[in-house]
């Protein structure tokens, strides 16, 4: 993520400035600002579509690896994406090397070289809205090769202000069930929240799909 903030999805310049762009940069603040809450905090209101144990789940985007570690220690077979070294890096010191499988991977295209093969659960948590519209066409895509039947695919959604050096879009839970939908994905809870962090202006939408 460079230093181009993208508020819309447009064509031009925009459209080559990376998702990851301000992240590398940005890491030791956000290794402290993603584990001042918790997992439970995030997802309390989708816990409950978790699957059974122990299940194989893919965390894409998975930052300093929160979410993939208290999953992993919940007892699942965990896969933590992260294209940003820098977070990696700090997700294996806080978390350790054992607790979840790293891998330098992203969508749109995610090609899991090291993991084939298909997920009972897949994460994507403030990752969504760094995609443009074509990215996000190709990653639903492959998002749904990767469920198993009956697998879940966890959404959450930033919206409001685009920090500086990022580069987000707005994108609506409206639009993202559509095109889960257009990819055999049915969303099986929609919901709202407040920022965990008091953010003024910022919000998110919560969905989780399922494949059919």
């Amino acid at each position: 993520m460079s230093d181009h903030v993208v508020s819309g999805d447009v064509t031009g310049s925009a459209k080559s400035v990376r998702s990851t762009a301000g992240y590398a940069e940005a890491a030791d603040a956000l290794a402290v600002q993603y584990e001042q809450v918790t997992f439970e905090a995030v997802h309390r209101d989708v816990l409950h579509l978790l699957p059974p144990l122990p299940a194989r789940i893919l965390d894409v985007g998975a930052g300093t690896g929160r979410d993939a570690a208290a999953l992993a220690a919940r007892g699942h077979r965990v896969v933590a994406a992260e294209p940003t070294a820098e977070l990696r890096a700090h997700g294996q010191r806080i978390h350790g090397v054992r607790t979840v499988d790293w891998v330098d991977d992203a969508l749109p295209d995610l090609p899991l070289h090291r993991h084939p093969g298909r997920f009972d659960a897949v994460f994507a948590t403030a990752v969504w809205m760094h995609l443009d519209e074509q990215e996000r066409r190709v990653g639903m895509a492959r998002i749904a090769s990767l469920l198993v039947p009956g697998g879940r695919f966890f959404v959450n959604l930033r919206h409001g202000p685009v920090p500086a050096g990022r580069r987000m879009f707005d994108v609506s839970a409206a639009e993202t069930v559509l095109l889960g939908r257009a990819y055999g994905l049915r969303a099986v809870h929609r919901g709202e929240r407040t920022d965990l962090h008091g953010r003024d202006g910022v919000r998110w939408s919560r969905l989780v799909f399922e494949s059919a």
